[in-house]
């Protein structure tokens, strides 16, 4: 984890530590104005209050926490509507987090739950239907900021996810140039040095020739041309040679995975990497497809799992690399899944190495991406 992921975590932990605190406080204050609350009154505040802390990681855990403790003050000391501040962030937190529906639920149970323990003690029905209604406006913008905010966090992940593809499109498209032309330097380095090169080797050879033949001594300078003109050609050949090798794509191996799971987690999926196996050296193509797979399912959990919790395995075999991701992602056991440009490539990698692959929704929930790639095959390079 880098130094500014780290720092982000802190922040936002330290934020969410202090929003808690602060609507635990202001409620407590609330009570204490409005009462003389009990022990069990204020433990209750505290503990519907201070669990919204840990809101990013377990909203629906949250919600629920929160909802039972401030419906268990409400039952108990009947409080005003200040009691629900906790519940509406708690239901803010779920809307923003994908849980819309049981945002809804809690909301209307401690809704009608409040409506109906204040309609018994209070002889005042109209202003129980005041107070009621305030909250149920409180809880309607509670739940709308909720979306509001998930989908400017979707769109600021959408927009990083862009510029990071363009990024990667620019580079690739200058390894490309750059490939090509240094075939074209190879090719003009061929026509032209390789054809001269060869004539002053081929009549420094006839000169010794002659000279030997004759029974003259050979001329010292004549043995050193035709000595550097074959060194010459056997460079120039090892310099073609090193021009026409295919150029590898930078940071497309499993040697910069944990890069990737960095960039991952920084765009706020929670990944776990796990290696398994005898970790060696692969063949060129099967170390770039395995690096590529895993990019495209990683990009596509940021784009259409809302960043669900993501488990990355790599296990080594004795005959092939298992690549496998899931993710936790709202995606349902029944839902028909559309392969896109990103599966489509994935799919065409597997299959040119002669390996298989497997991408569908998980019984569980989510979606799980499975290949398995023969390390010795015809397009392998191994």
């Amino acid at each position: 984890m880098t130094g500014d992921t780290r720092d982000a975590g802190r922040r936002a932990r330290l934020l969410d530590v202090g929003l808690a605190v602060a609507i635990g406080a202001a409620v407590t204050v609330a009570a204490l104005a409005a009462s003389a609350p009990g022990v069990l009154d204020l433990v209750l505040v505290a503990i519907g209050s201070l669990a919204l802390a840990e809101h990013r990681r377990a909203p629906r855990a949250v919600l629920v926490v929160t909802t039972l403790a401030m419906f268990g003050y409400v039952l108990h000391a009947h409080p005003g509507t200040w009691a629900a501040f906790p519940v509406l962030a708690a239901v803010h937190a779920a809307a923003r987090s994908g849980h819309r529906a049981r945002g809804v639920a809690a909301g209307a149970l401690f809704l009608a739950g409040y409506f109906a323990v204040l309609i018994t003690v209070s002889p005042a029905v109209e202003d129980v239907v005041e107070r009621t209604l305030l909250l149920l406006g409180w809880f309607l913008c509670a739940g709308v900021t909720g979306l509001i905010d998930k989908n400017w966090q979707a769109y600021l992940r959408q927009t990083e996810q862009r510029a990071l593809d363009a990024e990667r499109t620019r580079d690739e498209t200058a390894l490309r140039r750059a490939g090509e032309e240094r075939l074209r330097i190879a090719r003009e380095l061929h026509d032209s040095l390789t054809h001269s090169i060869s004539i002053v080797k081929l009549q420094a050879g006839v000169a010794v020739h002659l000279a030997r033949k004759r029974g003259t001594e050979v001329e010292p300078a004549l043995l050193a041309i035709q000595e550097a003109s074959g060194e010459a050609m056997r460079e120039l050949r090892a310099t073609l040679e090193v021009l026409r090798t295919d150029v590898v794509e930078p940071g497309t191996g499993l040697d910069r995975i944990g890069e990737l799971a960095e960039r991952a987690r920084s765009a706020g999926i929670t990944l776990a990497l796990i290696v398994s196996g005898d970790e060696r050296p692969l063949p060129a193509a099967v170390d770039r497809a395995a690096y590529r797979i895993v990019q495209e399912a990683l990009t596509n959990v940021a784009r259409h799992a809302d960043r669900a919790p993501t488990t990355v395995r790599l296990a080594y075999g004795p005959s092939a690399l298992t690549v496998h991701v899931d993710d936790h992602g709202p995606c349902g056991p029944d839902d028909t899944v559309t392969a896109g440009t990103g599966l489509t490539g994935m799919r065409e990698r597997v299959t040119a190495l002669g390996g298989t692959l497997a991408a569908a929704p998980r019984r569980a929930g989510g979606f799980s991406v499975r290949a398995e790639l023969p390390l010795y095959s015809a397009g392998s390079g191994g």
